[in-house]
């Protein structure tokens, strides 16, 4: 499948790349890396990418206004996404052909062209295992934006890094690329004091059933107090995964500014993607999220996830 994406790539000089919405180290990293990839190799090709710019993430690269004739008759790669709908800056039905590429639980299979593998650690891992396939050169730029991918979606391979290709990948990103990992760590990790806070909100607010469901909910006046916004909420999730008799955990948040209530969840066993692709979201089986219209909303998706975890700790699952 490779060489057949290669060579349509190969065969389209107007080229979009677009990922989900609110875009993540792993979305970023791959869209920007694969631009770069191709412009590498092909350099007269025009390769823009899509989606919602994400103001603690500039490293990454700044994105294109996509307008209708940049899509009319050109090729998409979509990067990190399973369904159409949670495309961001894009109009899907304009393009002439689409690839796929991708790690999550396949919702909608909208190409003949795709890569698509739930053990991969993450989209980053198939982009580079793609261009290393194909013998693609690649820019010092884009092995970092590879690297912060994996390492951020695995969560500095603490977990969904269980197989030798996810270390193999990695091993040629450093010794091939030069890239410096001490240095790409400061760059994701390093966080303001406001995110700070807002790990100590949760922690302190975060009520637990006696199933082991833990969940929060954060006003547009809390974030407005601990001077931080709704975009912060998700790079804090993974910190709560060792936390004993915490199972699945959910945090719903308002955005006042989009006017919906997001919501973010992670879980320890309890499979929970179906549920969040009812409440016009999804994603891993064990990592949600999505976009509701009220905290009531948030209430019936705590209801049905404590239900998940009675069932789960009685084995019914």
């Amino acid at each position: 499948m490779e060489q057949k994406i290669l060579k349509l790539i190969k065969k389209y000089n107007k080229i979009v790349i677009a990922r989900h919405t609110g875009g993540d180290p792993d979305a970023l990293g791959s869209t920007f890396a694969m631009k770069e990839i191709i412009l590498k190799n092909f350099p007269k090709k025009e390769v823009y990418v899509a989606g919602t710019a994400i103001s603690r993430f500039k490293f990454f690269g700044v994105h294109d206004k996509i307008t209708d004739e940049m899509q009319d008759g050109a090729l998409l790669i979509a990067l990190d996404i399973p369904d159409i709908r949670r495309l961001d800056g894009v109009d899907f039905y304009k393009f002439s052909d689409v690839i796929k590429i991708d790690h999550h639980p396949e919702i909608d299979k909208f190409s003949n062209y795709q890569i698509v593998n739930e053990d991969a650690s993450s989209a980053c891992e198939l982009v580079a295992r793609f261009a290393y396939k194909c013998n693609l050169k690649m820019t010092k730029h884009a092995a970092e934006c590879l690297f912060m991918g994996i390492v951020a979606d695995t969560n500095r391979f603490l977990f969904g890094a269980n197989k030798k290709e996810t270390y193999q990948t990695v091993l040629q990103l450093i010794e091939k690329e030069h890239i410096n990992p001490n240095e790409l760590y400061e760059i994701l990790y390093k966080k303001p004091m406001s995110e700070v806070r807002l790990e100590g909100f949760i922690s302190l607010n975060m009520k637990v059933t006696k199933n082991g469901l833990g969940y929060v909910k954060i006003s547009d006046e809390n974030l407005k107090e601990l001077k931080t916004t709704s975009a912060s909420v998700g790079g804090l999730m993974n910190n709560y995964n060792f936390i004993d008799g915490l199972i699945c955990w959910v945090v719903f948040t308002e955005d006042k500014k989009n006017n919906v209530i997001r919501a973010s969840a992670r879980s320890r066993g309890v499979k929970i993607n179906k549920l969040f692709e009812q409440y016009n979201g999804g994603g891993h089986v064990y990592a949600c999220g999505a976009k509701l219209n009220s905290f009531s909303e948030a209430n019936e998706i705590i209801d049905k996830l404590d239900d998940l975890c009675y069932e789960y700790h009685n084995n019914d699952l």
